[in-house]
């Protein structure tokens, strides 16, 4: 299997406001996804509540004292970014969810991309 394509619909992981741990972490993990590695708990954890094959990477940065959120999609032929953020509530807010749900509807309309059927 080829390496998926990493698609940004919104956000960017950058130092600042990421320290350079957790930038660094950030594209590690995604660069797991990217060659087809599907993770778990604690990195990441599915969100059915956006939609399938949508999962929340988890990263925590120490230095800036925040838990960064990297909301991402599965396709087929790519890693699609709906969000980064820094999360400050237990709950991803309900702003975010609806946000990246417009975001990945709009570009399956668009591009063509995604899984067949859906």
């Amino acid at each position: 299997m080829a390496d998926r394509n990493l698609v940004w619909l919104h956000g960017e992981i950058k130092t600042p406001p990421f320290s350079d741990e957790a930038r660094r972490t950030v594209g590690f993990l995604l660069r797991l996804v990217q060659m087809g590695r599907l993770l778990s708990m604690p990195d990441s954890r599915p969100m059915p509540s956006i939609g399938t094959r949508c999962h929340e990477l988890r990263v925590k940065d120490p230095q800036k004292r925040v838990a960064w959120r990297v909301i991402y999609r599965i396709d087929a032929d790519a890693v699609i970014i709906g969000d980064v953020f820094a999360k400050k509530t237990p709950k991803t807010p309900h702003g975010v969810i609806e946000s990246c749900r417009r975001r990945f509807k709009f570009y399956d309309e668009t591009s063509g991309r995604g899984f067949p059927n859906e």
